[in-house]
C-alpha cells in the first residue's frame, strides 16, 4: 500500500465509483431526481404562464379556440385563464374613442359644402364575438368613413345653404339620429355625435357677403326715405303752425291793439339781456334796437 502508484490507482477507482465509474455509467440517483425537478418546475412555470392571460380596465375579451373557433363567453378585467396553443384571447378596448370625418356634400340649392363630422363610437360589449366574426378588430374603420359619409349626403341635401347655418340645430338632430340608428345595425354605440366645421366654398361666400351689403345699403336707404319722410312731415306741421300763429297773432293785434306793444317789450327785454352777457361795448341807438320802451309806439300813436 506504500507504493504510490498503487495508491494512485486507488483513488481513481474511488473517484470513478462516486462519479459513475467508467464512462457510460449511470449516475446517482440523487442528482438525476434534482435535475428532473427543476426541469418539470420550468415547465409547469412556463405552462402556467401559457395559461394564463390580462384583460386591462376599460377592456372586454373573447376566446378563440382552434376546434370549436369564437367562444360566446366575454371576459372582464383581471386574469383568465385557456388552454395553450388551443385557445388565444382576443382583446378589444370598449372605451369611447373619437373619430372625425370630412365630407364634401351638395346642399338642395347645388351649393357644396365641406362637413367635419365627430363622434364618439363604442363596440356593444355584449356582441363583440359577432363583431369579430363580421368586422375584425378594426371595426371603427371599416363601419364609420362609410355610414357618416352616407348620412351627411343625405341630411345636407334636404336643406339649402343658408338653412345650414340658421337651421343648424335641426341638421344635427337628424344627423345624429340617422348615425344612430346606422351604427346599431353594426353592433356600434354612439355616445356623441357633432358637427365641428361647416365650410362653403369661395363663390358663395363671396354671394353671402354681397347679398349682406345689397342688404344693408337697402336698409340705409329706407332709413334716409324715411327719414325725408318724416323731415316732411315735420315741415308741414312747422308751416301749419307758424300760419296758424301768424292768424292768432293777426287777430291779437286787431282786437287787442296793446298786444304789439307787449311784443316790442319783450323784445327789447330779451335784446337787453344778451348785450348784457356780451363782453363787447356798443354804442348803438335805443330806437334800432328798440330799447327806448318809454318813446310811445306806433299802436298809441299811428301817425307816427
Amino acid at each position: 500500500m506504500n507504493n504510490p502508484e498503487e495508491q494512485l490507482k486507488e483513488m481513481q477507482r474511488k473517484l470513478q465509483n462516486m462519479f459513475g465509474g467508467k464512462r457510460g455509467g449511470k449516475a446517482p440517483k440523487g442528482m438525476f431526481g434534482l435535475g428532473a425537478a427543476i426541469v418539470t418546475l420550468g415547465a409547469l412555470g412556463v405552462g402556467l404562464n401559457a395559461s394564463l392571460f390580462n384583460v386591462d380596465g376599460g377592456h372586454r375579451a373573447i376566446k378563440y379556440s382552434r376546434i370549436s373557433g369564437i367562444k360566446p363567453e366575454i371576459y372582464s378585467e383581471g386574469t383568465h385563464l385557456r388552454i395553450p396553443w388551443i385557445e388565444m384571447p382576443i382583446i378589444y378596448d370598449v372605451r369611447a374613442k373619437p373619430t372625425s370625418i370630412q365630407s364634401l356634400t351638395g346642399t338642395k340649392d347645388l351649393q357644396m359644402v365641406n362637413i367635419v363630422c365627430r363622434v364618439l363610437s363604442r363596440p356593444n360589449q355584449a356582441e363583440l364575438p359577432h363583431i369579430f366574426r363580421t368586422l375584425g378588430t378594426n371595426y371603427d374603420e371599416r363601419v364609420l368613413p362609410s355610414i357618416i359619409n352616407e348620412v351627411l349626403k343625405g341630411v345636407v341635401a334636404q336643406f339649402n345653404a343658408s338653412q345650414l347655418i340658421t337651421q343648424r340645430d335641426k341638421v344635427s338632430r337628424l344627423i345624429r339620429e340617422y348615425l344612430t340608428e346606422r351604427a346599431l345595425y353594426f353592433n356600434l354605440v354612439l355616445d356623441d355625435v357633432s358637427l365641428t366645421h361647416i365650410t362653403f366654398s369661395p363663390e358663395f361666400a363671396s354671394a353671402v357677403e354681397a347679398k349682406q351689403i345689397a342688404q344693408q345699403d337697402a336698409q340705409r336707404a329706407a332709413f334716409i326715405v324715411e327719414r325725408a319722410k318724416m323731415e316732411k312731415q315735420s315741415t308741414i306741421v312747422r308751416a301749419k303752425g307758424e300760419a296758424a300763429s301768424a292768424e292768432l297773432i293777426g287777430e291779437a293785434i286787431q282786437s287787442q291793439p296793446g298786444f304789439l306793444e307787449l311784443r316790442r317789450i319783450e323784445t327789447a327785454r330779451d335784446i337787453a339781456q344778451i348785450l348784457q352777457k356780451s363782453g363787447n361795448r356798443l354804442v348803438l341807438d335805443a330806437n334800432s334796437l328798440l330799447l327806448n320802451v318809454t318813446e310811445s309806439s306806433s299802436v298809441e300813436n299811428p301817425k307816427r
